[in-house]
């Protein structure tokens, strides 16, 4: 009963070498022919360039944690983003650059490439001065010759953020792969990737971001600071004019009554200085209070520390040509392998 038993059978790595190698000649006629076509594809590709930039904003904290927000740091949890009393914490920062609004800002940054061949909006430049692997040319060509629906115009010249046709859609949705924003959790340190065809532009585009973004954190950290200081500022001026006119009045009633001893102009005059003070008293606290507002201001902005600036970069980012071309050689010489042997691997 043993005997009948089936064993499987071991393949000798010897055999598989000797069947591939019984097959060098198409191997000798397939690389070379991937290699070309490979380096053709991957050269046809635009090179882009990436440029990085670094911001760690100041968080106001509610003071909470102590103890146990130094225990969640050892365990690698950061508990800031809890404890902050902004609405919108560090970590919905990266989602600004869903807003399309934030994005279109970006759009109208000027621009410069590093020959100064290329000077327009961030939005012209991704638009007009894009490259592009030559069979997009004769794929886009073929493209305009088919019928198609006329885009839309929205807005009746009237630009709105919110309301786009499809080209500007395409166009902000090109930004948005560009630049990326990202933050660590545990340091809360914002990170800024940005890419383009241009070295000088990429860097460019990162400066942008980042003050693009610190102009933000200080507009929402000191919103409700300057609406404050822009209330009490009306309050004071109000007041001011009140008691300028008050002063105006009572002024006026002493001066024409100099001479007169009556009871009733005396009680009339205190009356009237006394209305006189307390605007004057009202002026001066409303004035207090506005000098508080606008000091708060300056307590609520942030400051800003660049941990690293963006460069331009030397060197250009991708794509990795020869890396691709190697990967593109290797996973042929697997394929074409299994293909030497296939007869081998079905009959076992």
């Amino acid at each position: 009963m043993e005997e009948n038993k089936k064993h499987p059978k071991v393949i000798d790595l010897r055999d598989i070498a000797k069947k591939i190698w019984t097959r060098k000649k198409l191997f000798y006629k397939v690389l070379p022919i991937v290699f070309v076509l490979s380096c053709i594809f991957i050269i046809s590709l635009p090179r882009y360039y990436i440029s990085e930039t670094k911001l760690a904003p100041e968080m106001e904290n509610s003071g909470a944690g102590g103890t146990l927000g130094s225990i969640a740091a050892s365990f690698g949890f950061d508990l800031s983003d809890m404890q902050t009393t902004d609405a919108i914490t560090p970590l919905l920062y990266p989602d600004l650059m869903e807003d399309n609004a934030f994005v279109v800002s970006i759009l109208n940054i000027k621009v410069v490439s590093i020959d100064e061949d290329i000077k327009a909006t961030y939005h012209d430049y991704l638009k007009s001065f894009q490259k592009y692997a030559w069979w997009n040319y004769p794929v886009n060509w073929l493209k305009s010759l088919l019928p198609k629906k006329e885009d839309q115009v929205v807005n009746k010249g009237r630009f709105d953020a919110y309301h786009l046709s499809k080209k500007e859609d395409r166009i902000l949705n090109l930004a948005r792969k560009n630049i990326t924003i990202s933050i660590d959790k545990k340091t809360g340190v914002v990170t800024i990737n940005t890419k383009a065809q241009d070295p000088l532009i990429c860097k460019t585009l990162a400066d942008s971001v980042k003050d693009k973004l610190q102009v933000f954190i200080t507009e929402y950290r000191t919103n409700k600071a300057r609406v404050d200081y822009e209330y009490y500022k009306q309050l004071t001026a109000e007041a001011k004019q009140d008691y300028e006119r008050t002063r105006q009045r009572y002024a006026a009633f002493a001066d024409g009554n100099v001479n007169i001893a009556l009871q009733s102009v005396r009680l009339k005059a205190e009356e009237m200085e006394s209305e006189m003070e307390l605007k004057l008293n009202n002026y001066h606290t409303l004035n207090s209070q506005m000098i508080a507002a606008k000091a708060k201001i300056q307590e609520r902005t942030p400051a800003f520390t660049v941990i690293k600036g963006a460069s331009v970069p030397i060197k250009p980012d991708g794509p990795k040509r020869m890396i691709f071309v190697a990967l593109m050689l290797v996973l042929t010489c697997v394929v074409l392998s299994l293909y030497s042997i296939r007869e081998m691997i079905f009959k076992e």
